[in-house]
């Protein structure tokens, strides 16, 4: 009996070396522009050519800018990486989605939105979040430099087969809490480091019932309890989700993908190295509030007493609130809010716009709030205005950015300036990850919109 991990690993596997490292087989690379340079400077100093170029796809997301991308990009670093980006992937041969172009955006949400990535696939990308793609039913995980190198000359990488963990989330989130309160909830029980080393399957009805919006979420966010990876076996949500995207399977050949794809579950009889559980009910809208994804809590919930935090981590707990400008053992809700954020690989997608504009219908935007609105593609851009969306942020005060990372991490124009506070939809709110001294505070879409329109941390549900 097998894991879902399993069964596309072995399927993968070349050949295994004798010290037990596995040649493992890559179906999809994806390049952005700032893992990728010195990649392709390997391949031009050997004088080797991507081994199947069809197989890569290419596109700027970390440096662009999130207005006036008709304009050159003003930041010399950055348009410098851009513009590589493009070179390489001209000189090479490779697909290549620039600025302005309808299949550009944040690489994974770009990926599964056009039926590139699909069930059963092992894909990689410099980037840590590429474990993303997993909620399609995928072994994706992020690599180095060196490692894109490896795969852009022999689509094939040297790896040790990870462990496998299960988590299954039993029962219904209740109303007013998102798949993004969900993954914060797992990570502050698991901590950041509670799933090194492995490869996690999240399972149980809470997540059977997730769209693939929510799923995307929440496997995106599996690196950062230190987790290799996260998928979720694809099911009829998968199958209708990938119809008549750009890349999927049609006609006789899509019969005969879902034909494979249903087979793709973890068997019944299938031992995991590890199974955790939660129960859905118990999650209410989450917040951090230190300098790791891990530190999160209940937004109604206090901040907790140095008492309650285990000893080898009082020092870094204590460093965490001092850089926040927090207090041990006071409320979260209440606190100041001067920017917030709704965007990046995390919550980019369209139905994290559908639940902000929720929220902000009728209202207006709090005075002295910044917020940068930052769709994940100019597809997710697109669906917003024939949907209406645009309109219903513009009456509350809003306005609408083009697609980008943006002020997920300070390499754009989009920074957060030291000591402001920020509510973001983003992964990470390390030090300095927004901006050199920005204070970063993690949530969902529905607890970014609650702080945008009242200018403090506000449980959704209140309003």
């Amino acid at each position: 009996m097998k894991t879902l991990f399993e069964k596309i690993w072995e399927k993968h596997v070349v050949d295994t070396l004798p010290d037990g490292t596995v040649q493992l087989y890559i179906d999809r690379l994806y390049c952005h522009e700032v893992t990728s340079p010195q990649a392709f400077a390997g391949l031009r100093k050997r004088g080797l050519q991507p081994f199947r170029p069809a197989q890569i796809t290419c596109m700027p997301d970390h440096n662009i800018p999130t207005q006036r991308q008709e304009q050159p990009i003003e930041d010399r670093v950055s348009k410098k990486q851009v513009d590589t980006l493009e070179k390489n992937a001209a000189d090479f041969g490779l697909t290549h989605y620039g600025l302005l172009h309808p299949k550009n955006g944040i690489i994974h949400v770009v990926g599964p939105e056009n039926g590139l990535t699909q069930p059963g696939m092992t894909i990689v990308c410099g980037d840590s979040h590429t474990s993303t793609h997993g909620a399609m039913g995928a072994i994706a995980f992020g690599i180095g430099t060196s490692e894109v190198e490896m795969t852009l000359a022999t689509q094939c990488l040297l790896q040790q087969k990870p462990k496998t963990m299960r988590i299954t989330v039993d029962g219904r989130l209740r109303e007013g809490v998102t798949a993004k309160d969900l993954a914060l909830y797992i990570i502050s029980r698991m901590t950041t480091g509670g799933a090194t080393g492995y490869f996690v399957e999240y399972a149980g009805e809470a997540i059977r019932h997730a769209s693939m919006d929510e799923r995307l979420t929440i496997c995106n966010l599996s690196i950062e309890m230190g987790a290799r990876g996260g998928m979720i076996a694809p099911d009829e949500t998968t199958f209708a989700y990938l119809d008549n995207r750009a890349f999927a399977p049609e006609g006789d050949n899509r019969d005969r993908a879902v034909a494979y794809w249903r087979t793709l579950h973890s068997d019944e009889d299938a031992t995991f190295d590890r199974e955790v559980s939660f129960r859905a009910e118990d999650i209410e809208p989450m917040v951090t509030y230190g300098t790791n994804p891990g530190m999160g809590i209940g937004v109604g919930e206090c901040i907790p007493q140095l008492e309650n935090i285990d000893e080898a981590s009082r020092a870094s707990f204590l460093k965490a609130l001092d850089y926040m400008g927090f207090d041990a053992g006071e409320p979260i809700a209440g606190k100041r809010v001067d920017y917030v954020f709704l965007g990046s690989c995390t919550n980019g997608r369209i139905e994290d716009f559908r639940a902000f504009a929720s929220l902000v219908k009728g209202r207006r935007k709090a005075g002295g709030v910044t917020a940068w609105l930052v769709p994940g593609s100019w597809a997710v851009e697109k669906q917003i205005r024939a949907e209406g969306i645009d309109r219903i942020l513009t009456e509350a005060g809003f306005e609408l950015r083009q697609p980008g990372c943006s002020a997920c991490l300070a390499m754009n124009d989009d920074k957060v300036p030291a000591g402001k506070y920020a509510v973001s939809t983003s992964n990470r709110n390390f030090e300095g990850r927004q901006g050199p001294g920005a204070r970063t505070i993690l949530a969902g879409p529905l607890v970014a919109a609650a702080a945008a329109v009242t200018g403090r941390i506000t449980d959704p549900r209140t309003i």
